[in-house]
């Protein structure tokens, strides 16, 4: 099991050159990943944040090994052709350590899809989030797309540069249990992140549904959560392969930081 660091860019944290730090001291320490919310607002206490995606960059630029990535970015608000290009360019600068966490975002968090005049039904969300996907990763390829759906259009496009990761950069589907259509969505792309489970029992019900869509569960990536003092064994056993140590979001930097240099709970 891969351990990462996940920790939302708030207050004292929305400062992308501290994020950098943060990033280095976790690499040092033996982290496999760094990790960062993204939320345009979030409720009280965080009164300020930050771009996640500007922060992934600059962890990018400061670090060589660990992965990175949103977790997890609401796709619904969201161009997907800005994510494609913006996907690309994090992947170039961390020479293939990108991965994309994406999910179906919501408001009771700090409105911050009513606050602008997002799309609030999760139905409606929901399937802005399977055609940004399919649009995305046609992106990606860079052949010629087409593209004309119930909510984006693309009208005989080609992007280049292509992502470095082939055959592209692998995407994670947040899922909240005891759902199972975020479950089944997931398994059509590389991990599940599950959010909102009692036990390690609930992953292994959700690593049988991965099975029974997917077929096999191999190459696949099951992303369980904790607090840095719950022991993550458990988990390993119950099939997670990747452990997220998740920190409050009002934490300081300085407690981040002293979480980053601690390293893993191997």
């Amino acid at each position: 099991m891969r351990f990462g660091l996940d920790f939302p860019p708030f207050n004292e944290l929305a400062d992308p050159r501290l994020l950098a730090e943060i990033g280095a001291a976790a690499e040092e320490a033996g982290w496999d990943g760094v990790f960062l919310w993204d939320h345009i607002m979030y409720r009280a206490p965080a009164d300020a944040a930050g771009d996640p995606w500007i922060g992934l960059a600059a962890i990018a630029a400061a670090t060589n090994d660990v992965v990175i990535g949103p977790m997890v970015t609401p796709l619904a608000r969201r161009r997907p052709q800005v994510v494609a290009r913006q996907s690309v360019a994090l992947d170039q600068m961390s020479s293939g350590r990108f991965v994309l966490g994406a999910g179906l975002g919501l408001d009771r968090s700090g409105r911050e899809l009513s606050a602008f005049g997002e799309e609030a039904n999760d139905r409606r969300r929901a399937t802005m989030l399977d055609e940004s996907l399919e649009l995305i990763t046609a992106l990606w390829s860079g052949e010629p797309v087409t593209h004309r759906g119930e909510h984006y259009l693309a009208d005989a496009v080609r992007f280049e540069p292509r992502p470095v990761q082939t055959p592209r950069i692998p995407i994670w589907l947040a899922g909240r249990w005891p759902y199972k259509n975020p479950i089944k969505r997931a398994a059509r792309y590389d991990g599940l992140f599950l959010i909102d489970v009692e036990g390690p029992h609930q992953l292994a019900e959700a690593r049988q549904l991965v099975a029974a869509e997917r077929g096999s569960t191999d190459g696949f990536d099951f992303v369980a959560q904790g607090t840095p003092e719950e022991d993550a064994t458990p988990w390993a056993d119950a099939g997670a392969t990747w452990w997220m140590t998740k920190t409050a979001y009002d934490t300081s930097a300085q407690a981040v930081m002293q979480a980053a240099r601690n390293g893993p709970p191997r």
